[in-house]
């Protein structure tokens, strides 16, 4: 794990650093070998040199966004499109109920062809 990606999240409210851990663990056992580094100031995680999801905190949440997305659906309230579809973000806010397996399934599907 990267040093300079544990000072980003450890300048977090505290409910925000539990879930960017919990987020950070379950990208490393979802995708072996995933190299993490902060890059455009946010925790990037990528495999085979290609993005596959971020961490990002914002004031009142964290959001967590895949890449290669397009043929994950979206999930009203809980999953939303970006741009053209091909990234899809989910934002967690303070005392939510995450459901991280359901996390883990989507990203596992987003780099299965990478």
């Amino acid at each position: 794990m990267s040093d300079i990606v544990t000072q980003y999240i450890n300048k977090a409210q505290p409910w925000q650093i539990d879930v960017c851990e919990k987020l950070r663990t379950m990208v490393g056992q979802t995708i072996p070998g995933v190299e993490e580094r902060l890059q455009y100031g946010k925790p990037h995680y990528l495999k085979n040199g290609h993005y596959a999801a971020v961490i990002a905190v914002a004031k009142a949440k964290v959001s967590f966004m895949v890449f290669n997305a397009t043929d994950i659906p979206e999930v009203k309230g809980l999953l939303r499109a970006l741009g053209n579809g091909e990234r899809k973000a989910v934002d967690i806010t303070e005392g939510q109920d995450v459901d991280y397996g359901v996390l883990a399934g989507i990203l596992a599907k987003t780099t299965t062809a990478r």
